[in-house]
């Protein structure tokens, strides 16, 4: 993804991987056939690997420098976290090299903003330091919504899992640390970044808000992992939460958005990333802002 610039603001991509992903009928469970390839033609390209039979699925932290902050928002599966297939995938490397080619070192993030705790959201929170795990981001604080944290908590204390080590590894280090800000859902840090609720993907995943001089940007986090989702709202994935309350914050969110100048930044699409939400009868389309 190109920079791009809300009004006084900067965001730019910073990519852990990229490519064919997963089969759409392996990750929604509404998944059919001869209504996918009927929306295909209508979507961008980037989207859909024919070779493969796979979705294009990026995974990546949004850097947001403000006249005040750098912030991030969510941060991947992380290094050295002995991840489970399909999440140990190699080259995580990348991800910090291109943090630092932004001349932004660990030590220069003021706050870490976490749509949700999931284990491709959270993994650059923490770093192994001498057997143990430590933020990553020393003087950062981390931003996660506190309903959401006191879930994972009592399903981690159960031993459930998930979150099973992902709470372990990358979150409570975090609170252990007192790095963390325990958040309601109508947080603001200040008048340009605040929050939207967003449940059904997590308990209370959140999208992050961006505002300068009259502009809007989101980021949308797991509210949608293809533009499939745009022309089926109701397509949840199998890893959702409450599938019908994500279907229901889709379609409100989108409604909301809709015809707007409002930038829409999903963590995992495709570059060009960014784009636009317009309405289409009951249904919506999702098009790149490529100029």
């Amino acid at each position: 993804m190109r920079q791009i610039r809300i009004g006084d603001i900067t965001i730019d991509a910073v990519i852990e991987r990229e490519g064919p992903w997963r089969r759409p009928q392996d990750f929604f469970p509404a998944y059919d056939d001869a209504v996918f390839k009927q929306h295909l033609p209508k979507m961008e390209p980037e989207f859909f690997d024919a070779a493969s039979g796979k979705m294009f699925i990026t995974y990546q932290t949004f850097v947001v420098r403000t006249p005040r902050h750098t912030i991030l928002v969510d941060t991947c599966t992380g290094e050295d976290k002995g991840h489970p297939p399909p999440f140990d995938f190699p080259g995580k490397a990348r991800w910090r090299n291109e943090l630092f080619a932004l001349g932004v070192g660990f030590e220069q993030v003021d706050y870490v903003f976490c749509t949700h705790l999931h284990i491709d959201h959270t993994g650059w929170n923490t770093t192994l330091r001498d057997a143990r795990w430590v933020p990553t981001f020393p003087n950062a604080k981390y931003i996660f919504h506190k309903k959401e944290y006191a879930v994972w908590e009592a399903e981690y204390a159960r031993g459930a899992e998930p979150p099973g080590k992902v709470f372990r590894d990358n979150c409570l280090p975090i609170v252990e640390a007192g790095q963390a800000l325990l958040v309601d859902d109508d947080y603001a840090l200040d008048d340009t970044v605040t929050l939207t609720p967003t449940p059904g993907h997590s308990p209370c995943h959140c999208c992050v808000n961006i505002f300068s001089k009259g502009q809007h940007a989101v980021v949308a986090g797991d509210l949608m992992h293809h533009a499939i989702q745009c022309r089926e709202p109701d397509w949840s994935p199998g890893v959702d939460w409450d599938p019908k309350q994500s279907a229901v914050s889709r379609r409100t969110f989108f409604a909301s958005v809709a015809g707007t100048d409002t930038l829409i930044l999903p963590v995992h699409f495709p570059n060009p990333t960014v784009g636009l939400i317009t309405a289409d009868g009951d249904r919506f389309d999702y098009r790149f802002k490529r100029d």
